[in-house]
């Protein structure tokens, strides 16, 4: 569900941020050990993990957002493609996490060119690896909220909670 309130969304901010930072040293881990393809192989599981989690946590997975009621659907679809969000509020594919890995392409060629240094190359391939990551969640971190923020001050107008059934359709459902 998305957050309610200011305080829940900042929250929410400090959950992701910790999950960001532990799957991070898992990405400069990877980096570390020398075998070509697979800090990239890692990066991209990780992020087709970690980018749904943070925008489940905020409450605008696709999935949470069918569940909505129609008023606040159209208006976080609205937003999605008004902020021109990259991640926020969008299904996560393996081709969008290569493209947003290809946009960081300078830090990626670096990263592989420094793992050929003995000993160093290792250390500054991981570092370039946690930087990365965290830079790339810690921006669709700040995407979510920016939505999410926007969802908050229109909160009167609309209702934030899923929809639910009416229960006579539950009682139906439940004598079959």
């Amino acid at each position: 569900m998305i957050p309610l309130s200011l305080v829940e969304l900042d929250q929410t901010v400090l959950e992701c941020k910790r999950m960001v930072n532990k799957r991070a040293l898992l990405s400069a881990g990877a980096a570390v050990v020398p075998i070509p393809g697979l800090d990239i192989t890692a990066d991209v599981g990780l992020l087709l993990q970690l980018l749904p989690d943070i925008n489940r946590k905020f409450g605008i997975a696709p999935a949470q957002v069918e569940e909505y009621d129609a008023q606040t659907k159209m208006m976080i679809f609205n937003l999605v493609s008004r902020m021109g969000t990259e991640l926020a509020g969008r299904s996560i594919t393996k081709r969008i996490v290569l493209q947003v890995l290809k946009k960081l392409g300078v830090k990626v060629t670096a990263k592989q060119a420094a793992r050929y240094v003995p000993i160093i190359g290792s250390m500054i391939s991981g570092g370039l690896s946690f930087t990365m990551m965290k830079m790339i969640c810690n921006r669709h971190i700040r995407e979510c909220y920016d939505l999410v923020e926007v969802t908050i001050e229109h909160r009167p107008q609309i209702s934030l909670k899923p929809v639910e059934e009416p229960a006579v359709d539950k009682q139906i459902q439940q004598d079959d």
